[in-house]
């Protein structure tokens, strides 16, 4: 009985540590994919990816409201991007050079085809696009703009990539009726 007890106490003290903790992302949490997926390797369907994204939105929706989940979500793609850009691009790059990496990369791993419209690079303010997006190419229109995390995510990878801060807005969407997604990208100033 008194092992009982032991053990009893010594989990409630785990359980309390670990619900006092904080998870905090890192690269290699992403895990082996090659050793965990043998035969299904990296890839899975869109329809998959989409089925976490929203399902997860509907449930933050309706706990939080619909300004925090946006917040949520654009903090996660931030998150996101950051970590992408160090694990993934070549931040040693010229700004054009750096621009094609990330072009290559985007489309390497099925997240977008990007495209520059119009670049300030003096300013550092870009209109861009991110067509076949992950998040919501293909969507009837709703009215909304969904690409919350993508404005998270281009902003987290200019902000690692630079060292400065970025306002990223989605000016189009196919939630909206657009064709392809248009984000305004502007330098902050101090």
């Amino acid at each position: 009985m008194i092992n009982f007890i032991c053990i009893l106490v010594a989990s409630y003290k785990t359980l309390k540590m670990a619900s006092n903790t904080k998870y905090k992302f890192e690269w290699k949490d992403l895990g082996d994919i090659d050793l965990g997926r043998p035969n299904l390797g990296v890839n899975t369907n869109v329809l998959v990816y989409r089925l976490m994204q929203y399902t997860m939105r509907d449930v933050l929706e309706k706990h939080w409201g619909a300004e925090k989940t946006n917040d949520f979500f654009i903090e996660a793609g931030y998150k996101a991007g950051t970590e992408f850009c160090k694990n993934v691009l070549n931040c040693t790059l010229d700004f054009d050079g750096f621009v094609a990496d990330l072009s290559d990369n985007l489309e390497k791993y099925g997240i977008g085809i990007l495209r520059i419209e119009k670049a300030d690079t003096e300013s550092l303010s870009f209109v861009l696009t991110v067509s076949e997006d992950l998040d919501c190419s293909g969507l009837p229109y709703s009215g909304v703009a969904f690409c919350d995390y993508d404005e998270g995510f281009i902003s987290g990878i200019l902000n690692h990539y630079t060292k400065k801060d970025f306002k990223v807005k989605e000016i189009d969407c196919w939630g909206t009726g657009d064709r392809t997604c248009r984000f305004t990208v502007d330098m902050l100033t101090t």
